[in-house]
């Protein structure tokens, strides 16, 4: 239990959030470390631009415009608030001061607190960015990539094997491919006392070959602007499914044009960067041209990831989805695949997808590889409940 907030404490923390303006109430003078931390955290939410929601005061605020200044608010932020609100900062700072300019410069990007939402602000840059800048701004997009790597791809690879295993096992198997000891649970009610035996009347037996139950599995990534977090997961997954011998994995993204990122799957890092977020929208083009990739409808998983918002012909998405279900596809529709929950997304479509029997929801990267194994053993997905 923590000790009790004493009131000098109290004081010094409403200073802090008050922002020492003349009518903040608190008459508390900041030093030290405190006026450090209140500096940085003035120049970021003090502007007087407006887009603060405040009418403009006498303070001034900002990063001022030179890359040094930008990295040295960076560093701070970085000794005196932990990884978590950094990260909060640095979004912030994007969205009203325009950091974004600013990360087109090495020395800014050196000096910031990689996370998912930076590499989608680097990933929109893409094509602006300088020589100087993108080799730095590759090894800002890896270490994100690679720790998130670290935290996904051993829980996905065990849960979609284990659920390629079972899929796998085969009825009336020969002699040589019988799993015995799934085979004896099955069958204990069969148990005969007298002559201490099973006699088993069900067979269970092991897949004797990937090639037999090979699946395949179909990512189709909107990669409009507001779908930038989904993306990098996304990528991430991609190359992790890609890893398992079981699986055939596509990733495909998509705005107005479509683009096939498959052959970039063992580095993730280039796949991010044959992205081209923002633009405009075209989910059924998207999925047509999927479609058309897929050979074993009944072995297919498709996993669409987008808000839904089609900027293409109205009315052909459900069509589409329909069809190929029909063909013994499976469809999955993710509103998002990030830990932010669901975004603004179509709700017409949403409906129509539901109606067909594809519920659409934001799915969180930890829940991810439960919801790609209930697809490819065509169970009920663990849908969560605030969808």
């Amino acid at each position: 239990m923590s000790a009790p907030t004493t009131a000098d404490e109290r004081l010094r923390r409403w200073r802090l959030v008050l922002g020492g303006a003349a009518a903040e109430g608190t008459g508390r003078a900041l030093s030290g470390a405190d006026a450090a931390m209140d500096a940085a955290l003035a120049a970021l939410y003090d502007s007087q631009d407006g887009r603060d929601g405040r009418s403009g005061g006498e303070r001034t605020g900002g990063l001022g415009g030179s890359a040094p200044s930008v990295a040295r608010w960076l560093g701070d932020i970085r000794a005196y608030f932990p990884a978590s609100v950094v990260q909060v900062m640095q979004r912030d700072a994007i969205d009203r001061l325009g950091l974004a300019e600013l990360l087109l410069e090495p020395e800014t990007l050196e000096a910031v607190e990689p996370d998912v939402h930076l590499v989608g602000t680097l990933l929109s840059l893409n094509k602006a960015l300088p020589e100087t800048t993108r080799e730095t701004a590759r090894a800002v997009v890896r270490k994100v990539v690679t720790d998130l790597e670290a935290r996904l791809a051993t829980g996905t690879r065990a849960t979609l094997t284990g659920a390629l295993d079972r899929s796998a096992r085969i009825g009336r198997p020969r002699h040589r491919d019988i799993d015995w000891d799934r085979t004896l649970r099955a069958n204990l009610k069969h148990y005969l006392p007298a002559h201490r035996t099973v006699v088993p009347e069900r067979l269970i037996g092991h897949g004797r070959a990937s090639r037999a139950v090979r699946k395949e599995i179909v990512l189709c990534v909107d990669q409009s602007g507001s779908m930038a977090a989904s993306v990098v997961y996304a990528s991430v997954f991609g190359a992790v499914l890609a890893s398992l011998k079981a699986v055939a994995t596509r990733l495909v993204v998509f705005d107005t044009s479509v683009v096939d990122l498959t052959d970039a799957l063992d580095d993730p890092v280039d796949v991010l960067f044959g992205t081209r977020l923002g633009g405009g929208t075209d989910i059924n083009r998207a999925l047509a041209y999927c479609q058309s990739r897929i050979t074993r409808p009944a072995d297919t998983v498709v996993v669409l990831v987008s808000d839904l918002y089609e900027g293409g012909v109205r009315g052909e998405l459900p069509k589409r989805v329909a069809a190929m279900k029909a063909a013994g596809t499976q469809v999955v529709a993710l509103l998002a695949l990030s830990d932010e929950g669901a975004p603004a997304h179509d709700r017409e479509h949403a409906a129509a997808l539901a109606a067909l029997g594809v519920p659409a929801f934001a799915c969180t990267p930890d829940l991810f590889p439960e919801v790609m194994a209930a697809a490819l053993e065509k169970r009920p997905l663990p849908i969560p409940d605030a969808a």
